[in-house]
């Protein structure tokens, strides 16, 4: 897979949304590791898990994930000796808490998520350790039940603090007059009272402390320092005992090791798996049909960094065609239709459910590419257009028929004529490779490669001429036009400068015309008329004969346009581009190839678009590869070697216009 190509895509924005929806630091580890994958089973796996959280979701249930606070460290120390104090063992117990959990919620829920509620079986919620955690620490501190020693001990801490407190409640009372004020306060983990610095030798004891002012000085009584001095010893047994119950529980969780890092693993995927469920209905997404063939059809498809404000897309790639060239306005979608398309596959290869309707389907793709934008790089030395090539030598390399390859604004960054003809030949050589294409382009010749050619489907971004604004809508079958004189006068072109633009534009049509016309040939007759063998008809189009059986000579008036077998034309009537099948009879009709019809109009009703001898340099070129099915083209290649009884060749009817 090509990390530039998902950047690209923005790919890495959606797996961000994705992180942001875990909530442990487990849980975000595998989310930040997590890539689309080229396994079937795997993708479908994924998917299944995907689906099964977002039912759960959806069901109104509050999956009871854990955060994991402070378990990764705890786990990173686990047998190396470490004695765990009371706040780490305490977090133990709360995450142990969440296991139990954990396994009764998706116990419950196996009717509605089977697959990951089976998960939590591998779960084991430790009940020794638990309930002994439970037992010895609460709120953080050791409890007295923990060890008898620990009772004992602390019951005499209980006592000694109380002779303590009696015997300074007395103090206060005898040195009241020399005191700062009657309160018992605690300095150095002693009991002391506040006494006037300048009444110090009246109060016998020791000073433990005195104010920031030094007018005031904090003394141990004398008559209670005995009792302190066995408050301190009490203390120290009560540390000595509180290390071993700690260093306990400490060896009891080392024990548990193995079943503590499988509960964090079990754990981590459920936060992984909610995650992926959580972006996508966020997205609205939903689970489409994952194909075994490298095919995409997405219905009412929308991009889901733009949301609802995006129009749902419609397209189909695979099945009938290889190759989609998009054509239409700038600002009209065409990039973000791309993007679509790539990111869906991304995304569905990732597990993620994605916006779009029942019907919709994707195959597993081994390579997805996408050469979206300039790619110019100060840093690497690279134009827009050598980033271009860049990124096609790598589509080459990668093309076959697991290879989805984006291509955005063929031809663009060198000389239009050389940059068309490498962006015809590079799409011949995917389509001979099998690779799944979709690209855009503002160029006729690209357009009419993409309608001569079998594998390959013209789209157009849909335009409202009456208001001159793009309507974000894919419409398959036909070239779309830039608009861009529209799409100027939108944004406040001087008109001026768009009249100007418009007559340049007639100009340079009107000498192409003419020069091609006196390019032409010409022969007269004895009546005047013009006649041209060109205008035969061949021998696969039922050619007529003389009683001598020579091809007879077809007249054509002088208004006919020289068409040939191959040329490429605009038929005014249905505003489309078309191909040469037949040339024209003594009627000036000539039989034209639309998207795989034999249609026919008179001469007069179109104009030569691109001629033969440019869309085929190759004076050998088989034209019935572009107009012969290819059973068609079996069938007659089977017949020129032998009989086949029923094989025949079918010839759908002509329409006539």
């Amino acid at each position: 897979m090509n990390e530039a190509s998902w950047r690209r895509l923005e790919f890495d924005k959606v797996k961000e949304a994705m992180i942001s929806f875990t909530v442990s630091p487990a849980g975000r580890q595998l989310a930040g590791r997590h890539e689309p994958s080229a396994k079937q089973r795997q993708v479908e796996a994924w998917l299944q898990e995907t689906e099964e959280a977002a039912l759960l979701l959806g069901s109104g249930a509050s999956i009871p994930l854990s955060a994991m606070d402070g378990i990764d460290p705890f786990l990173a120390l686990l047998g190396k000796g470490r004695i765990y104090n009371e706040q780490e063992m305490e977090q133990l117990s709360v995450w142990l808490t969440s296991v139990v959990q954990m396994k009764k919620y998706m116990y419950s829920k196996r009717d509605i998520a089977p697959t990951i509620a089976s998960y939590a079986e591998s779960m084991y919620d430790c009940p020794v350790l638990r309930e002994e955690l439970n037992r010895c620490i609460r709120y953080g501190l050791i409890t007295d039940q923990a060890s008898a020693d620990l009772a004992y001990i602390r019951r005499h801490i209980y006592a000694s603090e109380d002779k303590i407190h009696k015997k300074m409640e007395h103090a206060l009372n005898k040195y009241r007059s020399s005191l700062q004020e009657p309160v018992i306060s605690k300095r150095r983990d002693r009991f002391v009272i506040a006494v006037k610095r300048e009444l110090r030798k009246q109060v016998p004891g020791t000073v433990w402390d005195e104010s920031a002012s030094g007018q005031t000085l904090f003394i141990e009584p004398l008559d209670v320092a005995d009792l302190q001095v066995e408050l301190q010893q009490w203390k120290a047994e009560e540390e000595r005992e509180r290390t071993v119950i700690l260093a306990r529980l400490s060896e009891l969780a080392e024990s548990f090791s193995s079943e503590l890092f499988r509960n964090v693993e079990a754990m981590a995927s459920f936060d992984f798996i909610t995650a992926r469920a959580k972006l996508s209905r966020f997205y609205d997404g939903k689970k489409i049909r994952l194909s075994e063939q490298p095919v995409i059809r997405l219905v009412s498809a929308r991009h889901p960094l733009l949301g609802h404000a995006s129009i749902p897309l419609h397209v189909e790639l695979g099945y009938n065609w290889k190759q989609l060239i998009i054509t239409g306005p700038n600002t009209g979608g065409k990039t973000v239709t791309l993007k679509t398309i790539g990111l869906f596959v991304l995304m569905v290869q990732s597990g993620l459910l994605v916006p779009a309707d029942e019907g919709s389907e994707i195959g597993v793709f081994h390579q997805v590419i996408a050469d979206v934008g300039d790619g110019q790089s100060l840093e690497q030395s690279l134009s827009t257009f050598s980033s271009h090539i860049t990124v096609l030598k790598e589509m080459l390399q990668a093309a076959g028929p697991r290879s989805l390859l984006l291509l955005d604004e063929l031809a663009a960054g060198t000389d239009p004529s050389e940059g068309i003809a490498l962006s015809i030949a590079l799409l011949e050589q995917l389509l001979k490779r099998g690779a799944l294409a979709a690209a855009t382009t503002h160029f006729n010749e690209i357009k009419a490669f993409a309608a001569r050619t079998a594998g390959c489907q013209n789209g157009k971004m849909a335009f409202d001429a009456e208001t001159l604004k793009p309507l974000y809508r894919l419409e398959m079958g036909e070239a779309g036009d830039s608009h861009a004189f529209a799409i100027a006068r939108r944004f406040g072109l001087p008109e001026e400068v768009l009249l100007r633009a418009e007559e340049l534009l007639e100009k340079k049509d009107r000498n192409a015309s003419e020069s091609f016309e006196k390019s032409t040939p010409k022969q007269s007759n004895h009546s005047g008329e013009r006649k041209s063998t060109q205008y035969a008809a061949t021998e696969g189009a039922g050619s007529n004969k003389n009683a001598s059986g020579n091809p007879e000579e077809v007249t054509v008036k002088a208004s006919a346009k020289p068409f040939v077998k191959g040329d490429a034309v605009w038929i005014y009537p249905i505003n489309r581009m078309g191909v040469v099948y037949r040339p024209a009879d003594e009627r000036g009709n000539v039989i034209v190839q639309v998207q795989g019809q034999k249609l026919t109009f008179n001469h007069k009703r179109m104009k030569l678009y691109i001629p033969k001898t440019k869309l085929y340099p190759d004076e050998q070129y088989d034209l019935d590869i572009v107009f012969e099915s290819k059973e068609n083209r079996k069938a007659r290649k089977l017949m020129s070697r032998k009989h086949v009884d029923g094989l025949a060749i079918v010839t759908p009817e002509e329409d006539i216009y």
